[in-house]
């Protein structure tokens, strides 16, 4: 039986033929409805790109929240609570809110044509503007342009964490031509900071924010950071600041925690970097300890990660890199319509054994027989997660494993190890 929330979110799914439909009339006229309450919340940092998005959120609230401010934040998709995606005043909503503020919001919408992600960011500007806070930090669902947090006038500040190929059947063919709709957050006067991204992504990132009149603070230009003794150092035009290396491991995190930086000094809030060291992002190279654990050997280290796309498999296999010491075994399962060949190019010269999964419950999931297929026929089939982990051979040298390939098989895996 689906709990409350997923009901309502069932109900809504039938008031329009797409799941995903990237225009802002439809919520704009359901915020008129509601009084406006995304004219109501505290600053905003608006942040958007294609990998990176989530970490560099959970960074900004923690070093804000480590200077005493309160915050709100608004991120997707939820990995295994519905609840995860919004976060009043540095508290995940409760249930019964969560459940009266949709319910309401359905009543108000009375049946018009609307996505099911519309209405979950009208809940969560309707829940924030009933709080008291002193920042709400809003990732963008899907591109950027047309994304339904781009409703937001404007913003304390924007940022684009790390653009490449991924959403191609929405967002374009090529990563210039997303990252033209990753850019359609900025807004005039707005300022906006941009970590490493390849040439021909910044390029159009500069250009776009020229065009909008929007003020950028580019790493490599604006800003900088490298690791330190004892963390890191950043750099920009106030002078140098040093801080503890991030919680989350994997050296690309220092992009985004540079990001976070910049943005909330481009946003004048106050931030103490030492937050940077108490963020949790489940399911970017989170180490597991659970259920699923305990069918590797003792010695034997067991990692999830929700990276899925080509750029995902690219930082990821930096990441395996230092990884060089012990058997690394890779266990994937992804979603339909991604590349799951380009995802696992990069990856499949660090992998001792390569196997393909399906979880019962993952939405949307690529058959194993397609994921053997994109590997040329490397990975063996799981066929589900606990089968792989099962069937990787114990030669006595301790191992580790890392799952990945999507946000979706991360939440299954998050509840299959309890």
């Amino acid at each position: 039986m689906s709990n409350p929330v997923e009901q309502i979110a069932a109900r809504l799914e039938r008031l329009h033929p797409r799941l995903i439909d990237l225009s802002l009339d439809r919520l704009r006229t359901l915020l008129v409805r509601l009084n406006h309450p995304e004219q109501r919340l505290p600053p905003v940092i608006h942040v958007a790109g294609t990998n990176g998005k989530g970490s560099t959120c959970a960074f900004i609230r923690t070093m804000a929240e480590a200077s005493g401010l309160r915050v709100h934040v608004y991120t997707s998709p939820h990995l295994v609570r519905f609840n995860e995606r919004i976060r009043i005043a540095g508290e995940l909503v409760r249930d019964d809110r969560l459940i009266a503020a949709m319910e309401r919001i359905e009543q108000v919408n009375d049946n018009a044509p609307i996505t099911v992600f519309e209405v979950i960011t009208a809940t969560a500007f309707d829940l924030f503007a009933g709080t008291p806070a002193d920042l709400c930090v809003l990732e963008v669902g899907l591109g950027g342009r047309g994304d339904a947090t781009n409703v937001i006038g404007a913003p304390a500040a924007c940022a684009i964490t790390s653009i490449s190929l991924d959403h191609r059947e929405l967002l374009g063919a090529t990563a210039t031509i997303i990252a033209g709709e990753k850019a359609g957050i900025m807004k005039p006067a707005v300022p906006v900071a941009i970590g490493a991204q390849p040439d021909d992504v910044r390029g159009v990132l500069l250009a776009h924010a020229a065009a909008a009149s929007a003020p950028v603070r580019l790493r490599g230009r604006d800003w900088d950071i490298a690791p330190a003794p004892g963390g890191f150092s950043y750099t920009d035009a106030s002078g140098s600041v040093a801080a503890p290396m991030p919680s989350l491991p994997g050296l690309f995190q220092l992009d985004n925690a540079g990001i976070a930086m910049t943005t909330l000094r481009a946003a004048g809030l106050p931030h103490d970097p030492s937050g940077l060291a108490q963020a949790e992002w489940p399911a970017r190279l989170q180490r597991l300890h659970g259920r699923l654990a305990r069918l590797l050997p003792a010695d034997w280290e067991l990692w999830l990660d929700g990276g899925h796309n080509p750029g995902a498999g690219v930082v990821l296999a930096e990441h395996l890199f230092g990884w060089a010491g012990r058997p690394v075994h890779l266990v994937v399962g992804m979603k339909l319509a991604k590349d799951s060949a380009e995802f696992l190019r990069p990856l499949i010269p660090f992998a001792d054994t390569l196997w393909a999964v399906r979880e019962p419950d993952q939405h949307l999931a690529l058959p194993v027989e397609a994921i053997v297929a994109a590997s040329g026929g490397i990975a063996r089939p799981g066929p589900g997660v606990a089968d792989a982990l099962r069937a990787i051979p114990r030669t006595g040298t301790p191992a580790r494993v890392l799952i990945c390939g999507s946000l979706y098989l991360a939440g299954s895996v998050l509840k299959l190890d309890g």
